[in-house]
């Protein structure tokens, strides 16, 4: 296998704009499976937790059971716990979200995978 200077020496003799992007698009592609085996497997039924990373300040930290995924597995559906329902109902940023007084727990609709956290096992 070639060293690292030794890839890095053949890239910045590549000839053109094309070479370099198909060196490029090969680079990305291994970034996204190193970082997809780091990432643990979610599955409909384990607890999670959204994480600071969403755009919508109003969902960041809730907690809830993930559902099902979309086609591509790329958003999953988050069932709010009680508390997380509670906080969203109230808080004063929600714009998007009317939550019934009476309404206990609230779904989520396609919340990126990439911003779900698991914190455990399947909601009991």
């Amino acid at each position: 296998m070639p060293t690292l200077a030794e890839i890095r020496a053949f890239i910045s003799e590549l000839p053109d704009v094309v070479s370099v992007a198909a060196i490029q698009e090969t680079a990305t592609a291994r970034l996204v499976q190193l970082d997809a085996d780091q990432r643990p497997v979610i599955i409909p039924g384990r607890t999670g937790r959204i994480d600071s990373t969403i755009t919508r300040a109003c969902l960041r930290l809730l907690t809830g059971t993930v559902q099902q995924p979309n086609r591509t597995g790329s958003r999953f559906d988050i069932l709010l716990d009680e508390a997380s329902t509670d906080r969203l109902r109230r808080d004063p940023s929600n714009t998007r979200y009317r939550i019934p007084e009476g309404e206990a727990r609230f779904l989520l609709a396609k919340i990126p995978a990439e911003c779900i956290e698991l914190t455990g096992p399947a909601d009991s």
